[in-house]
């Protein structure tokens, strides 16, 4: 065989042979991404995973449309996306369906972030706007505080959130709402939010709290879950 033919040889199986492309890091994250963010339809926070499989996809199908004899993973992007836009699109649906209906008729929401000291009286106990609401029927969501009891619970410490706690601290005072269920109500301890609805007594003066050196805030709760 001549040198000639084994040049056409080799030219030949090169051009069968088709060139290597990298696949694109941003597809393969959207797509994990978009896998993981059916947690978003647990927890509202978590809707910023699928906004960021959505940036990541998007990244990925410019960079692939740049580079396309360089990079492939179009078909791991346009999945991770279609996942993200549609986790993104119903979770949101889903929470704001949630947030709309679960206040039950004749309680007003409020939050933790309302019983806490504001800048205009910082030496306040008690704000203003937290004195305002004793007596009133009110819907709040918190944390069953762990004090070792764990079922069959009646009384127990919400708090806003299980960092603080799981930490090896306490949380502090305006972070503090004793909770008394009405029977037949009971509770369990778990680490999962939990909506209660009752009526509300602020107090300037701390009630003392076993071991947590007291409260200005009590919920005679009716509605638990």
């Amino acid at each position: 065989m001549s040198s000639a033919e084994i040049v056409d040889n080799n030219a030949g199986y090169e051009d069968a042979v088709p060139p290597y492309r990298a696949v694109s890091k941003s597809a393969v994250l959207c797509l994990i991404v978009g896998l993981l963010s059916g947690a978003a339809l647990l927890f509202p926070f978590l809707l910023t995973l699928p906004a960021l499989g959505l940036v990541l996809g998007l990244v990925a199908l410019a960079k692939l449309r740049r580079y396309p004899e360089e990079l492939s993973g179009r078909t791991a992007a346009v999945l991770g996306i279609a996942l993200c836009v549609l986790l993104l699109v119903g979770g949101g649906a889903l929470h704001s369906i949630v947030y709309a209906t679960e206040v039950p008729e004749g309680f007003e929401r409020i939050s933790f972030a309302e019983l806490q000291p504001v800048p205009e009286a910082p030496h306040m106990p008690i704000p203003p706007q937290a004195l305002d609401l004793d007596g009133k029927k009110v819907f709040i969501k918190g944390y069953v505080y762990p004090d070792g009891q764990q079922y069959n619970i009646k009384r127990f410490i919400l708090i806003p959130d299980m960092g603080t706690c799981c930490f090896g601290g306490q949380p502090t005072l305006r972070d503090m709402i004793e909770v008394t269920l009405r029977h037949p109500l009971r509770t369990i301890f778990e680490r999962r939010k939990r909506r209660l609805a009752g009526t509300l007594t602020v107090d300037t003066r701390l009630k003392p709290v076993s071991g947590l050196g007291g409260v200005y805030y009590r919920l005679d709760a009716e509605y638990v879950r």
